[in-house]
């Protein structure tokens, strides 16, 4: 049975939410594999608009299984309270629909606190990041001394393993002129909030891999997007974790063979939440156009996201090193009355072409855009299901994508709305 991953190919926020929950319909599993609670996916169903951050798609779902992976890390009471808002919505949550990897790593109070007082730093360079602790809770795991779910239900092991874990953080806080975290404090909010988590604590790599044998479909649900990979993105101006295909793998605790099908999700045009580099970035009327259509607003933070072009060197570079199979085409309907749209088609560096996005921070601001210039279309595009009904322009325009990017379009969403997708190419086909 053909499983699928989804992930992003420009700098996330391209609309991963809608098309998980809408291939999780084909699926019997939905697994997260990296980032935290970051991360922002948009639900709309029958008008109704769900926001989720930790939990997979698939958890408005019924008769599905939602898996949080060990390479997610883990804040336990934005766990705890997302579960509990959404419940309020109706939707059931218990350990039979939701389980997390007992090797997960998590997100402290103190990870929070350090992110922040980075991020202001008096002559330090702010990322941008969401200040939720994430990049510290990556560091603790790669440094050998973060606390686990399986810590909180082994209370004869976490004292000495807080212990070890304040020897480094304590150094830190003295070097930022903060005061020592406060040890007992600690000790008591995670004693507490232990029996709330463990029931959902599981071995997932022998669930996913008891799914696997029964010939259940999975869906891996990324977040982010490649070019916030922390290895292949914009560096620094990234986010802590591996954001592009392989990780769904590892972060999930199974072989790379179990990945049949690699969906990248792309914006008809480009968008950028935070600091960093974006060579096609429009600040001008078309630019806050795009913002104002699109409603290009963060939906963990609330931030405004930058806008600009579609990217097509970006793109295509994303889809080689993810290994992207096909690609899901979102907000298509965002670019209806323009007259007249632009591709970057590769880059100018110091008056050299350029046709990749090179890795150096440097060069990377100083990238100018090669655009092609294409006719826009005034009919509206917004709700089509079919291919055939949209404008011959928007097809000219999807199809320069195609070519331009080295993928073909599998899915095409036309509006927030679940069913307003063109289905060209099912990923789980065999």
């Amino acid at each position: 049975m053909a499983n699928v991953a989804v992930v992003g190919a420009q700098w996330g926020d391209e609309g991963k939410g809608k098309i998980v929950d809408w291939l999780s319909e084909r699926a019997a599993v939905v697994v997260r594999f990296q980032g935290g609670h970051n991360a922002g996916h948009t639900l709309v169903i029958d008008n109704e608009t769900y926001k989720l951050s930790l939990l997979p798609s698939g958890i408005v779902r019924k008769d599905r299984l939602s898996i949080i992976g060990n390479g997610v890390v883990v804040d336990p009471w934005a766990l705890l309270a997302e579960i509990d808002a959404i419940r309020q919505r109706g939707i059931t949550v218990t350990p039979d629909s939701l389980r997390l990897a007992h090797n997960a790593c998590l997100i402290l109070p103190l990870h929070r606190e350090l992110d922040g007082w980075r991020e202001e730093a008096p002559g330090g360079r702010a990322i941008g990041t969401t200040r939720r602790g994430i990049g510290p809770a990556y560091e603790d795991k790669v440094g050998r001394r973060a606390i686990r779910v399986c810590d909180l239900v082994d209370a004869a092991t976490l004292d000495p393993k807080i212990d070890n874990l304040l020897v480094h953080h304590n150094a830190l806080r003295r070097g930022l002129g903060k005061p020592e975290a406060d040890r007992a404090k600690l000790l008591g909010e995670l004693r507490e909030v232990a029996p709330r988590i463990a029931p959902y604590s599981q071995v997932i790599w022998r669930d996913i891999e008891e799914a696997r044998r029964a010939g259940r479909r999975i869906l891996f649900e990324g977040a982010q997007g490649a070019m916030l990979d922390v290895d292949h993105g914009t560096y620094p101006y990234v986010t802590s974790s591996n954001t592009v295909a392989g990780q769904a793998a590892v972060g999930s605790g199974v072989g790379p063979d179990a990945v049949s099908y690699v969906l990248g999700i792309t914006k008809a045009y480009t968008t950028r939440v935070g600091n960093g580099p974006f060579p096609t970035e429009l600040q001008d009327a078309v630019g806050k156009r795009l913002g104002e259509r699109g409603h290009e607003f963060g939906v963990v933070t609330g931030r405004p996201r930058r806008c600009g072009w579609f990217d097509a060197t970006m793109v295509r570079q994303a889809v080689r090193v993810g290994g992207i199979s096909g690609i899901a085409l979102t907000k298509l309907d965002v670019l209806d009355g323009l007259e007249e749209l632009r591709i970057g088609v590769g880059y100018r560096l110091d008056g050299r072409p350029l046709d990749y996005f090179p890795a150096e921070s440097e060069k990377q601001h100083r990238l100018e855009p090669v655009y092609e210039t294409l006719a826009g279309w005034s009919e509206s595009t917004r709700g089509a299901r079919r291919y055939k009904d949209l404008p011959a322009n928007a097809i000219r325009y999807i199809v320069a994508i195609e070519e331009l990017i080295g993928a073909r379009v599998a899915l095409l969403s036309t509006s927030p709305e679940r069913d307003d997708t063109i289905f060209i190419r099912d990923p789980f086909a065999d």
